[in-house]
């Protein structure tokens, strides 16, 4: 009799369940996830809970009040992350997570209070997880493009000797470029061809946030304005190349102490080696005698 129950129970609120999503014309979960998995830069399948989550994260956005300074410097980092939610949005979504693992800590109260702790302790790990995930994101494709730089200012400087088309010479270093890059590069030339030049150039700026980038896109916005722009890129390029000359002395720094240990490990095997030839011919001496 309780099983029967239990069952109609189930049956009754998946039919009341499908009754709302069809007059509420709810779309369906394989659809969502389609949707969320498609909007990924990389691609990963998004699971039914993230679908979910991200669902009434969205009907939570409305609800939430952020500064404009906040709200800005937010957009920026999930669009350079590939992020494809409001800055609203992702801030209900960081509480989402931890909120679920504190109901589990309030249901195990009653049943399993030990338990409780450990639930506490996810909804603190997870709530710090979600709040870095966007910065992590946004500074490894930044960092991605920023490496990528010093070569595309060099081109650039090339191809100003010729030709002053700014958008045949994005087309042409599109194919050559990183990944990041070139993503971005695809949506700046798309713009370019849907809008005007300058504005195409501005909002790359302000999707990046890189101040490099920056600085290569004033450059090209005065060759649109009719510049020289010659010597503007060859002093950019100087400069990129001093950086990246920096940054490998720095990264050079890094590699003694971790090749230190090795290297003691091979005095030691070589200083072993004669230890062990000396004490041969010691026990070769010694036998000869007796």
């Amino acid at each position: 009799m309780e099983l029967l129950t239990i069952s109609f129970g189930i049956f009754l609120a998946a039919g009341l369940f499908l009754i709302a999503s069809d007059r509420l014309k709810l779309p369906k979960l394989v659809m969502e996830k389609a949707m969320l998995t498609a909007v990924r830069r990389d691609r990963r399948k998004a699971d039914s809970l993230e679908v979910l989550l991200h669902a009434w994260a969205g009907k939570l956005s409305k609800h939430i009040r952020m500064d404009e300074y906040k709200k800005s410097i937010l957009s920026v980092d999930l669009a350079s992350a590939g992020i494809d939610m409001t800055p609203e949005a992702f801030t209900a979504y960081t509480f989402l997570k931890p909120g679920l693992a504190v109901i589990g800590a309030l249901l195990c109260l009653p049943v399993i209070p030990l338990l409780a702790p450990v639930f506490i302790l996810l909804a603190v790990a997870l709530y710090f997880r979600e709040s870095k995930k966007v910065r992590e994101g946004s500074e490894k494709h930044r960092g991605e493009i920023e490496a990528e730089l010093p070569r595309f200012v060099a081109t650039l400087e090339q191809e100003l000797q010729s030709s002053r088309d700014v958008l045949t010479m994005l087309e042409n270093y599109k194919s050559h470029a990183c990944a990041a890059l070139a993503a971005e590069l695809d949506i700046l030339t798309a713009d370019m061809r849907s809008s005007s030049y300058e504005t195409a150039i501005n909002r790359i700026s302000r999707r990046v946030g890189s101040a490099t980038l920056s600085d290569i896109m004033r450059g090209l916005t005065g060759v649109l304005h009719g510049d020289d722009g010659r010597m503007y890129f060859q002093m950019l390029a100087h400069d990129l190349k001093q950086q990246e000359l920096q940054k490998l002395k720095v990264e050079a720094a890094k590699i003694p102490p971790k090749i230190r240990v090795f290297s003691l490990l091979m005095l030691g095997c070589f200083m072993l080696t004669y230890i062990v030839i000396i004490v041969f011919e010691i026990l070769n001496s010694l036998g000869s005698l007796f």
